[in-house]
């Protein structure tokens, strides 16, 4: 048998796209022979992945998974909607999902290296599954929120199978209150955030850069003016954009005489503590991604609540 080194693996790898396991087998099939090893592959139809990996992949689906006061949110994207419906690939992106929610923190980068429950990595299951289905697919992010004590609440719209969606959202929040009414509550929340799409969780949390931007518009709209009057227009023009875009202080949808903030402090009389927004994240299928006639998924979820 020939001696199958790493760097070997790797060359066969980067060739074709292939898993780590399928290369190494393929390698051992043939004596060593890296393009021996390439028509081997190719015959059981598992170098496929490498030349599909430059196709735009906008759809797919976003995953959630909780356990306990500790969830993630998982956006594995795909050539077509149809894909999404694959009862295999729905089982690649829950597979991972769980993955990620093991390795909480990991970026995307690093999860593709983490271990995958069926075996190898989470990168050769996904090369595997591009091998098999027939279409380019990537791991796009993965973000995670966790709490002391409290719920992660959940949403998710345009479900195609319990967890897996197009649009994702959790909701952590923060006491020590009766679990059912938090979950509730954090439930109304999730829905509003898949509705309003909120930057921030506060004004405060706001990324300084579109503080600035916005603060610069405001200037140039009003340009001309005495400085203390343009610098009460801007710090008035701020308060108004931090309202329209931070979580807390948006009209909440299920009731738009209140305010999230104000809904969270009524609530805390049901729930029997007081309560704590801690955060929140939201993950849209190809958000960012340049694809045609892109669905409304705001309006959406706004006409169901």
């Amino acid at each position: 048998m020939a001696n199958i080194t790493a760097a070997m693996v790797k060359e066969l790898r980067e060739k074709t796209g292939a898993g780590m396991m399928d290369c190494k087998n393929a390698l051992n099939e043939v004596q060593g022979d890296i393009e021996g090893a390439v028509d081997w592959l190719r015959k059981k139809g598992l170098s496929k992945a490498a030349k599909k990996s430059g196709r735009i992949a906008a759809e797919g689906l976003v995953a959630i998974a909780i356990q306990g006061t500790k969830g993630v949110l998982v956006e594995v994207n795909s050539e077509t909607d149809f894909v999404a419906r694959n009862e295999d690939f729905q089982k690649l992106v829950r597979g991972i999902a769980d993955v990620a929610l093991a390795h909480q923190g990991s970026d995307a980068e690093a999860l593709q290296s983490a271990a995958y429950p069926s075996g190898g990595t989470v990168s050769e299951a996904i090369s595997n599954a591009i091998a098999t289905i027939g279409e380019n697919m990537t791991l796009r992010r993965v973000a995670g929120l966790e709490v002391s004590h409290g719920v992660i609440a959940h949403y998710v719209h345009n479900v195609i199978t319990e967890g897996l969606g197009k649009i994702g959202v959790l909701v952590a929040l923060e006491s020590t209150g009766d679990a059912a009414a938090l979950g509730t509550l954090g439930r109304q929340i999730a829905m509003h955030v898949a509705a309003s799409s909120p930057l921030a969780l506060d004004g405060s949390s706001l990324d300084p850069a579109i503080v600035t931007r916005e603060k610069a518009l405001l200037m140039d709209k009003n340009a001309g003016k005495p400085a203390n009057v343009l610098e009460k227009i801007v710090e008035s023009g701020l308060k108004s954009y931090y309202k329209e875009v931070s979580l807390l202080d948006q009209p909440f949808v299920h009731d738009n005489t209140k305010t999230v903030a104000q809904a969270a402090k009524d609530a805390e009389k049901q729930v029997g503590a007081p309560i704590v927004v801690k955060g929140f994240l939201r993950f849209a299928l190809g958000e960012g991604i340049d694809k045609p006639n892109a669905p409304d998924f705001a309006s959406e979820v706004a006409s169901m609540v």
